[in-house]
Order: structure tokens, then C-alpha cells, then sequence
């Protein structure tokens, strides 16, 4: 059985309130693939984080450590939801540490945040490099990444085939919270050492990730290891 990694962006569970009904058709998508993947889900947090982050905002100044773990914690609370919809087929406990491994043999295993400092991107490169997985999906809210902001340049393009050492000159060199970058920097310099390819997609076209699973022609943007692409 292949273990394959995919970070599940909160922007698909949450983008204002749940979406249950994303939620359900993920699940009945991906029960399809479970006798012949081991699927490793990251939860982002979505609005569940912001709407916590926020409301602290608002009564008082707040340290950036207290801010992370409030949206570690926003992730483990959609992990635990993800977890109850796979119930039947789901490893009973949430991935709170990548680098602990668990015992898994269950066709699907819930991951969350970790520490501060670190989004779900690093998480699920690291619970790729856990499980023995060179490849990581991010399933995200666009169809690819972009050279620049494309909320803020018209000009931004999309990504296709891409090596790491050309994504990370597209990227800030440092991560902040809730920053807006398609792969986060210190993820992608981890995801770089350790020889993984990243695809970033769309989530919400779930035929798409169907593709990308069967290892046919997809939308993304796919990042490859520096030496192992050829233009």
C-alpha cells in the first residue's frame, strides 16, 4: 500500500463556515483509493484559526506564540472532524507530532498542527519524510501557484513544472502566519532537502486530484526536486 501525504487547506474545510458538503464529497472520493493508498490528511485551519486569532485581537495585543497556538489548535479541531467523517476507516489518533511515528494500519491517518512557528505545509512534508512518502499534494483554493500574488499583481503567472530552486525565488524567504504563499518558505527549503515533489491543485475539483492519484495528466503546479526535471 502507497502512503501518500496530502495537506487538505483550511480554506477548503472552512472558508466561512464548515463546508460539510466539500467534507463529504472529499470522503466519498478518496474512500475509493483506500485499499490502495495509505492517506496521510492535513488539516489547515481556514476561518476556524481566524475567526479565534481575531476575536484575541480584538480584546488585547497578543504574543505571535499565543496566535500559533491558536491556530494549531483551530487545525487539530478540524483534524478531529475530519477523523469522525473517515471514523470507520481512520487511525484512532491525530497526528500532533510528524516526527513521532505511529503505529498506522489503517487506510487513512489525520494529521494537525505542531508547534509554533511551523504551518501544516512543514507538517505534512514532515509526516512525508515519517511515513517514507517523497511526494506531498496540497490541495489548495486555486488550480495553480503563482510567480507574485495574483491578488495583487495582474500580472502573475501560473506555475506548470517548476524545480525548487526556481519556486524559491518566487516565495518570501521567511513565514509568517496566515501569509499568503502557496507552499510555505520554510516547508519548501525542507521539502528541497529532503527530495520530495510537491503538487499544488485545487482541491474543490476533485476529479482532478482523482487524476493526480491514478498518475494521469493533471491541472497544478508540480514542483520537482533540483536535477530531476528537464525542461
Amino acid at each position: 500500500m502507497k502512503n501518500t501525504v496530502m495537506s487538505v487547506g483550511g480554506s477548503l474545510l472552512v472558508p466561512n463556515g464548515i463546508d460539510a458538503e466539500y467534507i463529504g464529497s472529499l470522503k466519498q472520493t478518496l474512500t475509493s483509493y483506500e485499499s490502495s493508498h495509505r492517506l496521510f490528511l492535513v488539516a489547515g485551519g481556514g476561518r476556524t484559526a481566524g475567526q479565534f486569532i481575531e476575536a484575541a485581537e480584538q480584546v488585547r495585543a497578543v504574543a505571535q506564540e499565543d496566535l500559533d497556538w491558536l491556530g494549531i489548535h483551530a487545525t487539530r479541531l478540524n483534524a478531529h472532524l475530519l477523523r469522525t467523517v473517515f471514523r470507520e476507516s481512520a487511525h484512532p489518533e491525530i497526528i500532533t507530532d510528524p516526527t513521532r511515528r505511529l503505529p498506522v494500519i489503517e487506510p487513512v491517518c489525520i494529521a494537525a498542527g505542531w508547534r509554533p512557528g511551523w504551518s501544516t505545509d512543514y507538517v505534512a512534508v514532515q509526516v512525508a519524510r515519517t511515513y517514507g512518502s517523497n511526494m506531498v499534494i496540497n490541495l489548495t483554493n486555486t488550480d495553480y501557484a503563482f510567480d507574485k500574488d495574483p491578488n495583487k499583481f495582474c500580472d502573475a503567472s501560473p506555475l506548470e513544472d517548476i524545480t525548487w530552486s526556481e519556486f524559491l525565488t518566487c516565495i518570501p524567504k521567511e513565514w509568517k502566519p496566515r501569509m499568503n504563499a502557496p507552499f510555505d518558505p520554510i516547508a519548501s527549503r525542507a521539502a528541497s532537502e529532503f527530495g520530495m515533489t510537491v503538487i499544488i491543485a485545487n482541491g474543490a475539483n476533485l476529479l482532478n486530484l482523482e487524476h493526480i492519484l491514478t498518475g494521469r495528466e493533471y491541472v497544478g503546479t508540480t514542483i520537482y526536486p533540483d536535477g530531476k526535471y528537464k525542461k
